[in-house]
């Protein structure tokens, strides 16, 4: 086996490799705890606060009086165009990955490139289905009397939270740490 042909094998697995573990941070579980305060008082932030969910299509299921806790659920979809779109790449992958087989095995024949009809259905199901999944968005009023301030801890997906402190920050005077829009690396 040659120099050539030894590093490609090894570039489409790697290729391979990073298709894994994309199909794998896309159905990762983001959900992120943060502190928010606002000056205004509690029932007007909880109200922009329910109302806001209820528009993004949230529902409220349940929670607790005396925790003081609201608790709304919501149903991510998968997008359709971003399965086709693993898809075409997973089956792309998958026939160089055959064409490289058959550089170094020449005895299967043509046999390998219908890896390419395996590994593209396959990568847009895998998306599709691990994608679309049941979300909670838990909040829960820190204060102990209805002062003129709000402190609430909110636990939902990364996403939806800078979503909420991008549309109703100014609004409803809302504050956090800003950890959510660092970046972890």
């Amino acid at each position: 086996m040659s120099y050539s042909l030894n590093s490609t094998l090894l570039l489409t697995i790697l290729l391979a490799v990073g298709l894994f573990f994309f199909l794998r941070a896309s159905s990762k579980d983001r959900t992120t705890l943060v502190e928010i305060s606002s000056s205004q008082q509690p029932v007007k932030v909880l109200n922009g606060l329910c109302e806001w969910l209820n528009l993004r299509g949230w529902k409220q299921t349940g929670g607790d009086f005396e925790q003081r806790i609201l608790i709304f659920k919501g149903q991510v979809v998968s997008s359709k165009f971003l399965a086709i779109f693993l898809g075409l790449l997973g089956g792309f992958g998958s026939c160089a990955l055959g064409l490289v087989i058959i550089q170094i095995y020449p005895e299967l024949g043509w046999w390998p490139i219908f890896l390419g009809l395996i590994g593209g259905p396959l990568s847009g199901i895998v998306y599709f289905k691990k994608s679309a999944r049941e979300e909670k968005f838990e909040l829960r009023l820190i204060n102990e009397n209805d002062n003129d301030s709000t402190f609430m801890r909110l636990r939902a997906h990364r996403d939806e939270l800078i979503s909420l402190e991008n549309e109703l920050g100014e609004k409803l005077q809302l504050k956090s740490d800003g950890s959510l829009f660092k970046t972890p690396i």
